[in-house]
């Protein structure tokens, strides 16, 4: 378990911070970044939270993924070692799939796509394309420190072909939550499916004439 003491340490006041394995890392590291981002996402999930129009089945997903959020930060915060003395916390696969089937739950009843869809319409459907947009984000900052540091995987020995790479699962949870993010807006706006004139489109060129 975590236990905060104290909020503030002054130890980041010369721009460095420590990770989740006690290195010391600068505050501009893409890592750093990375998991900052998906903190932003966080907090931008709340505020969907904070509603008082969403449905029970989304209300408690989102509370999951909040969880799962603070899995994804501290698996990015995590450099890759070959034998590490604790076994860290890491997004698995499981997580992705359930994501996967939300998608599928949330998605099923809703008309098919001719356009993109301009956020807006409710205040809560337009708060979910928000968060969508910082997750977009966390899951770039996250491919910007994979470039820097390599990607955890496996080479033909089973050894880990980069010492403080990531771990690719994180970053394939947050393109996947993205899409459950925008799928959640769309449930959201049409009232599952139901009302089908609540989105509105993009029409390229629409404002021209």
């Amino acid at each position: 378990m975590v236990n905060l003491t104290r909020i503030y340490t002054r130890t980041g006041d010369r721009g460095e911070t420590r990770l989740s394995d006690n290195s010391v890392a600068r505050k501009v590291d893409p890592r750093v970044r990375a998991y900052g981002d998906v903190d932003e996402a966080n907090a931008q999930i709340g505020l969907v939270l904070a509603g008082d129009d969403l449905p029970e089945p989304i209300r408690a997903a989102l509370r999951i993924v909040q969880n799962e959020l603070f899995d994804v930060g501290a698996d990015l915060s995590t450099p890759v070692v070959a034998e590490p003395q604790w076994e860290p916390l890491r997004v698995l696969q499981t997580s992705i799939d359930r994501l996967e089937h939300w998608c599928d739950e949330f998605g099923e009843p809703l008309p098919n796509l001719r356009s993109f869809v301009l956020p807006g319409g409710k205040r809560t459907a337009a708060q979910l394309h928000v968060a969508r947009t910082v997750v977009r984000r966390a899951e770039r900052s996250a491919w910007a420190a994979a470039d820097e540091y390599g990607l955890d995987q496996t080479t033909d020995t089973g050894e880990p072909a980069a010492e403080g790479g990531l771990n690719p699962l994180a970053l394939t949870y947050l393109n996947r939550l993205s899409d459950l993010l925008f799928i959640m807006s769309r449930h959201v706006l049409t009232n599952g499916g139901a009302d089908t004139d609540a989105e509105v489109l993009w029409v390229p060129g629409g404002e021209r004439e």
